[in-house]
């Protein structure tokens, strides 16, 4: 992938990912002060398809957004290969979604 693409899809996936930390941020906040239980919170994500949409979408972007920012960062300042870098970063990437995708999963429904 081009550089040019990889710096629109890092400013795309910052764009997308801006509001969604907001929002996630706001619902630690909210669960916090009300003293919502583990259970209150699974309850309510396990009952909503809105949940697993959202935080899908939050894994998703962050598997795009982070491993693009590394790779720059890693690419500047050590003196790794560019390949074993674009590599290293492709493997992050896809741990990250799997793991990331696996979580939502989780807390969704899809393990009881």
């Amino acid at each position: 992938m081009t550089e040019a693409r990889l710096f629109a899809l890092q400013r795309l996936s910052a764009m997308v990912l801006g509001p969604l930390v907001l929002v996630h941020l706001g619902v630690i906040l909210y669960a916090t002060r009300t003293g919502l239980t583990a259970d209150a919170l699974l309850e309510r994500t396990t009952s909503s398809v809105l949940w697993p949409v959202f935080y899908g979408l939050f894994v998703v972007m962050a598997a795009i957004h982070a491993p693009i920012g590394l790779r720059n960062v890693l690419r500047e300042w050590t003196p790794l290969p560019d390949r074993l870098v674009d590599w290293a970063m492709a493997a992050f990437a896809l741990i990250l979604l799997v793991m990331g995708l696996r979580a939502v999963w989780a807390v969704t429904g899809g393990v009881s």
